[in-house]
């Protein structure tokens, strides 16, 4: 089968799998990644079909919609490219990427190292959509979605969660952009993503300073 019928069936897959989610973690959330991986392949050495399917399949189950359970994702991936007769090469190193992507990962030392231009790549993707006024719409919908207040003064961010901590957070949408969402700009991998992720971060540094004036009455 060709590289562009399976991506045209990994779309169609992807928005029959995610057609009842959570507006952050939808298809359009994944069609953006998507976009985004693309736009950074132009400027980076990576086989364009891996980045594609990883970009496309990398929220296919989020573990925070399944019980925290982190191999469904990527079992889910891997039974639809053997479906769709990928070569094993291919499909395990987009399953790698699934594994690899997420910023929780990052936060948990002792997990196996996995690297690739292409999982670099879509990761820079995926953490893009995260920053930015994007980044902010997403992360008061799903807070909102878990019924977070939106700023607490007495509950202070944690700069240091471990991954299950993190996880296991319930604190105010505010704390997120301390504990996860300013600290992406510094984790880009390529060019491109670094770009982009500083207009973004600024952004977010601009609506902060707004939100506090507007919540303290300055403004």
């Amino acid at each position: 089968m060709k590289p562009e019928k399976i991506i045209e069936n990994t779309i169609k897959f992807v928005k029959n799998e995610l057609k009842n989610a959570e507006g952050g973690h939808d298809w359009f959330h994944i069609e953006r990644v998507f976009k985004n991986a693309i736009l950074i392949s132009k400027e980076e050495s990576v086989d364009v079909f891996v980045v594609s399917l990883a970009a496309l399949l990398h929220d296919i189950a989020d573990p925070k919609f399944h019980n925290g359970d982190e191999t469904i994702g990527p079992k889910k991936a891997a039974k639809f490219l053997e479906n769709q007769k990928v070569d094993l090469k291919t499909s395990e190193h987009v399953v790698s990427i699934i594994k690899h992507v997420s910023f929780k990962n990052s936060l948990d030392k002792k997990a196996p190292k996995f690297s690739s231009k292409e999982l670099e790549v879509v990761q820079d993707a995926d953490r893009l959509d995260a920053i930015g006024a994007i980044g902010i719409a997403r992360c008061f919908h799903y807070g909102g979605f878990k019924n977070r207040q939106i700023y607490n003064p007495e509950i202070i961010p944690n700069l240091n969660l471990s991954k299950e901590a993190y996880k296991n957070s319930d604190a105010p949408t505010i704390n997120h952009f301390y504990e996860k969402l300013l600290l992406l700009k510094d984790k880009m991998n390529t060019k491109t993503g670094k770009k982009i992720a500083s207009e973004r971060h600024r952004y977010m540094e601009l609506f902060l300073e707004q939100f506090y004036n507007e919540w303290n009455g300055k403004l």
